[in-house]
Parts: structure tokens; C-alpha cells; sequence
């Protein structure tokens, strides 16, 4: 069967390859990942999603899904790429504080829709990212050490089978696969619509503040003072940067889950550090937590890494806080704790995280640049040997990555099974697929 007769099923559009808008819809995010599918659906409806899903299935093929293309690893040359960015719907319950949003969406619109009513979803830092891969993969942002992963607050998923049947998931209709899609990727089905709580937000209070890296040590021994004693209101990023062309800088990030006053009182020993050069501190709604870290809301180049930590001490200090950044761009640390470490009973494949910091690393692959960078990204993780877990997140892994390195063992075995009940023929590839 040739692909081009999916054309005639489609409500929405079909690319392929030579034709025009072809190499537009297979760019993922990150623009230093190519795609080479087969073919990008563009689909308009869930009745496209079963037609590509049939095709796939009678073809021998596989389908990788992408909203925005945010975590896209690569190696799906021949596959067919479905992108599900015109369901883009929402649904705003206030008075059960609850959204339905279509697999399209993105945190930006779907916090725009919900603090019309003072209320937030687990929105990350960027509100350009799906809210889907997102909130598949558990979901971490500034209001997690409160609320808990994204997954967690997930009431039901909508989906199509390996079949290219429908159904609706919830604990009850499916346990071991709502478990599965609560936090553990999207490799068991295509998730058309999520339904999900919302939080309360009446006031939050954020910014950056920045100075000079010269004062990366005392930052840093305010910031790890603040997350050792913070209330879950309070999450707070250490950060270093060494832009080209600009002098290198170091500082935090932070939000806080109450009023002006509440915020600057938690974060009172930043004022006493001196030089500072940026402060964009200010009461925020939900809508407006992506001022906070200023994240590119376009494709870009770019390279990252992370750890999970399991301390803090002088060595990772001297590394983290005292070398040199360049050639690399960024130095991130974020504190972790509170929601995020506590076993949820009725929770999912995610499953709580214990320790209390991880690091991000982020660089330019400017030409001539990317081997170095490269190099400083392995010359840190190298530097802090024992005191990185080894594990990762899966909404951050990187294209080296696997999925093995984001679950442990029986979360891993449990998830295989599942994919193999759900899947047996793999029909379906995630980005990080569970299966490899």
C-alpha cells in the first residue's frame, strides 16, 4: 500500500518528502536533529489519528507523535510523524477546577485559559512546550514542590489504540495503563485529549535576579541555604551563564506561591548580596509564569544535559560553582524536594524523587564551537562523579539518552509489559521509546 493513498483518508494534510512544506513540518524543536520521515501527517481531528494509525499497522510502519517537537531524540528516518498541533482545543471547569485540553495545546494557552478563573495547571517554564509530552513524561515546574508532577494530576486520558480504536482511561477503565501514561512516555497509545486538575493561584511572586559572576559563591550558599529550609510555596533555580560576547553572570530564579510580601521575606538574604545587576521580581498570574526563566519560544540550536544530584559538597561546588562555565552557556541547579519526594498512594510511573537537586547544562552548537562544548558538558558530568545518581528525568532526556535512564528496574520491567500488552506489533515509537 503506498503512502501517498493516506492523502485520500485525511481530513487534515500529508507531506512528504520534495514536497513543499514537507521539510517545515518534519523540523522537531531542536534544530540540530533531523527528521527524515516517510511522511508528516498534519492531522485535523481524531479520525485522522486512527487513519494514520491503520496505515501504519497494515504497512509495517511506525508513528511517532509530536505536538511541538519539544524532546524529539532523532532516529525515526522512515517512520510516519504525526503532529497534533490543530488539536488545540481547551476546557476550562472552574468550579471543578478541572481542563480538558486537546493533545495540540500548549501550557502557554492553556494557562492563559485558566487564569481567567485564578486557577493554574502544573505548567513548566516555557509556555511554548506541549502540554501533552509534557505532562506524559511526569512534568516538572515551578509549582511541582507543591502540587507534584504534572502526570499526577491527570483525571483521564483520551486515546487511540495500536487497533486505531478509541477509548477513554482512567483508574478504573485501565489501571495499568493509566499508571503507564502517568508519567512513564507516551509508547502504549496516541493520547488525544488529557483531563486534568487545576490548582488554586490567587497570588504568585517571581523573577530573576542576576549579578556579576564574581558572586556565584555567595549566591550559591544563599540558594542551597533557602532550599534546605524551603516551604513547598518556594522553588528556586541557581544559575550561571557565560553568553558570548557578554561578561559571564550568576544568579537565581525563583517562585513563590503567595503574596509580595510572603515572597520577599522567604527570599530576604538575596537583597543583602551586593552589585546585583537584573531584578524582574513581581507578582505574576499563571499566565505569566514563563516570564520567569525567559526561555527561547522558537526553534533554536542548541545542546543540553543534565544530573540528578545527591549532594551538594565541596567538590561539586568547586565544578558547579568555581570553574569556568564557557565553553558551555548555562549552569543550572534546581531545587527539588518536597511534593516531588513524597510516594503518591493512587500516583504513576513516575513515582517520587528523592533527592533534592538537579543540574542542567546547556550550550551553543555554534560551528566550530560544538565539539568543545561537548567536551565541557562531559568534563563536568565526569567532575562530579559520585555525587550524580546517574538517573534522569524523561521530559529532559537528551538524543544519547535512553528511557532505561529515566525509571528504575521494576518501573522499567512494568512499563515494557504494558507496552507489549497494548502494542505487541510496536505500532507506536516515543520519542525515548520504553522497548529499547
Amino acid at each position: 500500500m503506498d503512502i501517498e493513498t493516506l492523502r485520500t483518508t485525511l481530513h487534515g494534510t500529508l507531506h512528504l518528502p520534495g514536497e513543499p512544506g514537507y521539510a517545515g513540518a518534519a523540523q522537531p524543536w531542536e534544530l540540530t536533529i533531523t527528521q527524515a520521515v516517510a511522511a508528516v501527517a498534519d492531522v485535523a481531528d481524531v479520525h485522522d489519528i486512527q487513519e494514520v494509525v491503520r496505515f501504519a499497522a497494515a504497512t509495517g510502519r511506525r508513528v511517532v507523535t509530536q505536538s511541538t517537537g519539544h524532546g524529539a531524540s532523532g532516529g525515526i528516518d522512515g517512520e510516519i510523524l504525526l503532529r497534533t498541533r490543530a488539536l488545540d482545543h481547551i476546557e476550562i471547569d472552574p468550579t471543578a477546577r478541572l481542563a480538558r485540553v486537546g493533545a495540540g495545546a500548549t501550557w502557554g494557552q492553556v494557562q492563559t485559559a485558566a487564569a481567567a478563573h485564578g486557577l493554574s495547571g502544573l505548567a513548566g517554564s516555557n509556555p511554548s512546550v506541549g502540554v501533552t509530552g509534557y505532562t506524559l513524561g511526569g512534568g516538572i515546574g515551578w509549582l511541582a514542590r507543591k502540587h507534584g508532577w504534572a502526570s499526577n494530576a491527570v483525571r483521564a486520558f483520551d486515546i487511540v489504540h495500536a487497533s486505531g480504536g478509541t477509548a477513554r482511561v482512567t483508574a478504573e477503565s485501565d489501571p495499568d495503563l493509566f499508571w503507564a501514561l502517568r508519567g512513564g512516555g507516551g509508547d502504549y497509545a496516541i493520547v488525544t485529549d488529557l483531563e486534568f486538575d487545576l490548582f488554586d493561584t490567587p497570588q504568585m511572586y517571581g523573577g530573576q535576579m542576576m549579578w556579576p559572576d564574581n558572586r556565584a559563591r555567595e549566591i550559591f550558599e544563599v540558594f542551597t541555604d533557602l532550599t534546605a529550609a524551603a516551604p513547598p510555596e518556594l522553588s528556586i533555580w541557581f544559575e550561571r551563564f557565560a553568553i558570548p560576547g557578554l561578561a559571564p553572570t550568576a544568579g537565581v530564579f525563583f517562585a513563590y506561591l503567595g503574596d509580595e510580601n510572603q515572597g520577599r521575606a522567604s527570599t530576604a538574604r538575596l537583597d543583602t548580596i551586593d552589585g546585583i545587576l537584573t531584578d524582574t521580581r513581581a507578582m505574576l498570574t499563571p499566565d505569566q509564569l514563563g516570564r520567569i526563566a525567559a526561555e527561547p519560544t522558537e526553534p533554536s540550536h542548541s545542546l543540553a544535559a543534565h544530573e540528578i544530584l545527591t549532594d551538594l559538597d565541596d567538590a561539586v561546588i568547586k565544578t558547579l560553582v568555581e570553574d569556568p562555565v564557557a565553553p558551555a552557556l548555562n549552569i543550572e541547579i534546581r531545587g527539588l524536594g518536597a511534593a516531588l519526594a513524597e510516594n503518591q498512594p493512587d500516583g504513576g510511573a513516575r513515582g517520587a524523587l528523592r533527592e533534592q537537586y538537579v543540574m542542567f547544562l546547556r550550550g551553543l552548537p555554534l560551528p566550530g564551537l560544538r565539539d568543545d562544548v561537548e567536551a565541557r558538558f562531559a568534563e563536568i558530568t565526569a567532575q562530579l562523579g559520585a555525587h550524580r545518581t546517574g538517573g534522569k528525568l524523561y521530559t529532559f532526556l537528551a538524543p544519547e539518552d535512553t528511557a532505561g535512564a529515566a525509571f528504575d528496574h521494576a518501573t522499567l520491567t512494568r512499563l515494557r509489559h504494558i507496552k507489549q500488552a497494548h502494542d505487541p506489533h510496536g505500532t507506536f515509537h516515543a520519542n525515548y521509546p520504553v522497548h529499547h
